[in-house]
């Protein structure tokens, strides 16, 4: 069966159309958020910590490495990339795009870190342990998003890069543990953050 090219090119202009209708993601300068350059992960709010970077998931040893934030706001953490599972001309990220987030350099782990939600002790944590692309069910949790808070932003995890999966969404906050570490985590009390280039 043929389908007319008259449909096609409905399809197209409603996909193009809906692309165009999300506002990109801009950061501290009030530039948008494109794939290659570096940025920094900041909370919007003050008294909210600092800036997002990775840490020992236990606290004895080096490796594996959660992400986490500083606990002083004066320090920005450690400079990230964005990959987007549908790149565009330009890679400008837009609100609600599925992407990878990625700390720039190779880990004291020895690999590259990209955030991953995974399940630890009945909480969904967020981890450094996700893989790079290949959108699709075995990589359903290294998918995020940045939606507009407010005037500021919160990442959100609910990947729609696989049309079968039916992944329990949530947004990423942060908790202080027993230790002072701020761990990031999906909760119903989202990190309001910004975007700082690096």
């Amino acid at each position: 069966m043929k389908i007319p090219i008259s449909v096609f090119v409905i399809i197209s202009i409603l996909s193009i159309s809906y692309v165009r209708s999300q506002s990109p993601v801009v950061d501290t300068d009030g530039m948008p958020l494109v794939t290659g350059p570096t940025y920094y992960i900041v909370p919007a709010v003050s008294g909210s910590g600092g800036g997002v970077k990775l840490a020992p998931t236990t606290l004895n040893q080096t490796c594996p490495l959660d992400v986490a934030q500083e606990n002083n706001e004066q320090l920005n953490g450690l400079p990230q990339t964005f990959s987007l599972a549908i790149p565009n001309r330009g890679g400008v990220i837009r609100e609600s795009s599925d992407l990878n987030i990625i700390f720039s350099g190779a880990t004291t782990c020895g690999q590259r870190a990209i955030w991953r939600v995974e399940d630890s002790n009945g909480q969904r944590v967020v981890t450094s342990r996700g893989t790079f692309g290949n959108p699709g069910a075995s990589t359903i949790s290294n998918w995020f998003k940045f939606k507009k808070y407010d005037n500021d932003y919160k990442i959100v995890f609910c990947p729609t890069v696989c049309n079968t999966c039916r992944p329990a969404c949530g947004e990423v906050g942060s908790t202080i543990a027993k230790n002072g570490r701020r761990s990031l985590l999906l909760s119903s009390n989202p990190l309001k953050v910004k975007f700082k280039k690096a």
